[in-house]
């Protein structure tokens, strides 16, 4: 740097002042654009980490309004239309709870799957689309820590949809339960949505901004009918009840009933999941992964 500003001085002293003014102007200018473009992989990226993504998407999702409609206040109309009018001493087939109660874990399951694969799926394609995922490469922000905030940012909007439902239900229906009940149907249902979380993170990844809601919204539907989270799959013919037996749904759902019985959940339904999880999770990094060498 020295040897060319000598340089460039000693050109000055020979062009005249009007040269010479120029020269240094060149000089200044070359100076700053050096010393004041920030390196985007260096420049506050320590600072930008899963926790401040989560907080990030958190905000987002509660500005929201249609959003907060249809994860936290469509699954209590839904409780409120479907059990409203049932007698609470009737019985669902096959399964040893009441209509109410029944319902109760169904839809608190529906609210949060509403919540993490619709909001997470569309979200993450409009923000390929609009470039925003692009930024977030720029920062110091690891792909697994995207999938993992992400997904933690949905299953934080869950809670409030699984709340309400139970709030619902023993306003309106008289659903009671112990006090550990109540704590571990809110622990299981909440931690069981991280698998549609990470799910919702693989069809955002997976489809363009115009095909991901037709893609989410078949899944959305298949695995809600499956699971047996809008009827009974007991209901259902004997090869569709073992085809909904190995669906996610089916085994989230199970979680919280098997709760309301009394009991813990069932240990084939919690490995069912999590292999669901892992595999979800498994490929929606892989799909970042994927969309990062496309950039």
């Amino acid at each position: 740097m020295t040897g060319t500003s000598g340089a460039i001085d000693e050109a000055a002293r020979t062009r005249g002042p009007e040269e010479e003014h120029r020269t240094r102007g060149l000089q200044k200018e070359n100076h700053m654009t050096t010393h004041a473009t920030p390196n985007p992989r260096t420049t506050g990226s320590p600072r930008f980490t899963s926790g401040a993504l989560v907080t990030l998407e958190v905000r987002r999702a509660l500005r929201n309004k249609k959003f907060l409609f249809f994860s936290v206040i469509y699954p209590a109309l839904l409780f409120v239309i479907i059990a409203g009018g049932a007698d609470s001493t009737t019985e669902v087939d096959g399964t040893g709870l009441a209509l109410p109660a029944f319902m109760m874990v169904s839809m608190a399951s529906f609210g949060a799957l509403t919540a993490v694969l619709m909001g997470n799926s569309e979200r993450i394609a409009k923000e390929r689309q609009s470039g925003w995922v692009r930024q977030l490469r720029l920062t110091s922000l690891p792909g697994r820590g995207y999938v993992l905030a992400k997904t933690a940012s949905a299953a934080v909007v869950s809670l409030p949809s699984i709340v309400v439902v139970f709030v619902t239900a023993a306003a309106v229906k008289d659903v009671r339960l112990d006090a550990w009940q109540w704590l571990a149907l809110t622990g299981a249902i909440w931690a069981g949505s991280l698998c549609f979380a990470a799910l919702g993170v693989a069809v955002g990844y997976s489809a363009t901004g115009d095909a991901v809601r037709p893609i989410t919204m078949i899944l959305y539907f298949a695995l809600s009918l499956l699971g047996g989270l809008w009827m009974p799959t007991t209901t259902f013919p004997h090869w569709l009840q073992t085809l909904a037996d190995w669906t996610p749904t089916h085994a989230y759902a199970a979680l919280g009933r098997a709760i309301e019985l009394g009991g813990a959940p069932h240990a084939g339904d919690v490995v069912l999941l999590l292999a669901y999880f892992l595999l979800f999770a498994g490929g929606a990094a892989w799909l970042y992964r994927k969309d990062t060498l496309k950039a």
